[in-house]
């Protein structure tokens, strides 16, 4: 009896043992986790998926089987969350956090965004939560992408791509945000405090094409008792040779140039000189 007990509590002390290892177990996941952010005028789109890998398989029409709905990656659908109200393609959308669905076919995909954001792969799936679809053409790839990538392309402050790349067929769509009126609000109520951003608010103006005079006077209080900012020369000239004022544009980028030189500052010793250039013609 004494050796019966003796052998059950070693078996029971194993099987603890490996209760206890299987616990602290620590392995790789099939298809790792990415999340991404992108900046997006003045707010930020990001995602969040899992990325499955080839490992030598056919993936589209046999591993994600066309006309089916994909949880778009592996594991939780895929979540993709806008701070602020966009479009999709010229269609609106607004802020919030969205399931990412997608159903493939051949020669076309539905890009599905799904209030149910919280639910495991597409096994739960409704229709009904649809927020958005829009359709898009897939595009064929020369070279193949070994795991399932979404990512941020042609990036700048009022639009973008957001493209889903694996195995050799890439989709995309576009997003767009108006933020114009809000960035202007906040300008506005910006100059009526006591710092008040003139080189950025003209950098503002200049870029997006508006009142090129009040980005002139602004970028001329940003440069008043400038000595060390060779920076601010630059966008100085920039700004009065687009108001028109071609003396101020030369003598900005005139004393850019001395400045920058002096501080040996090689990034804007082109700069000014390319102003300067720019300026004379």
């Amino acid at each position: 009896m004494k050796k019966i007990a003796l052998t059950f509590l070693l078996a029971s002390g194993l099987m603890l043992s490996a209760q206890q290892a299987d616990a602290q177990l620590k392995l790789p996941p099939a298809s790792s986790t990415q999340f991404i952010i992108q900046d997006l005028g003045i707010s930020q789109v990001s995602v969040i998926y899992q990325r499955p890998n080839m490992k030598g398989r056919k993936i589209f029409g046999d591993l994600v089987p066309y006309n089916q709905i994909w949880r778009t990656g592996a594991n939780n659908a895929t979540n993709i969350t806008f701070q602020s109200d966009v479009s999709i393609n010229g269609q609106a959308l607004e802020a919030g956090t969205y399931a990412l669905f997608t159903l493939p076919t051949e020669n076309e995909w539905t890009i599905i965004f799904n209030k149910n954001a919280k639910q495991w792969g597409a096994y739960t799936y409704d229709k009904k939560d649809d927020v958005l679809r829009i359709k898009v053409k897939p595009e064929q790839l020369r070279n193949n992408v070994e795991s399932f990538t979404i990512g941020f392309d042609k990036v700048n402050d009022q639009e973008m791509e957001i493209y889903l790349a694996w195995e050799k067929t890439r989709v995309g769509f576009n997003i767009t945000v108006d933020q114009k009126a809000e960035i202007m609000a906040s300008i506005d109520e910006a100059m009526q405090g006591e710092k008040k951003p003139y080189f950025q608010a003209a950098q503002y103006y200049f870029n997006h094409n508006l009142d090129i005079k009040k980005a002139a006077a602004w970028m001329v209080e940003a440069d008043k008792g400038n000595n060390k900012a060779p920076h601010i020369k630059y966008w100085k000239s920039l700004v009065l040779a687009k108001a028109g004022d071609k003396a101020g544009a030369i003598k900005a980028a005139e004393e850019g140039l001395k400045m920058a030189k002096s501080q040996k500052n090689t990034e804007y010793i082109k700069l000014n000189t390319q102003a300067l250039e720019a300026a004379k013609k």
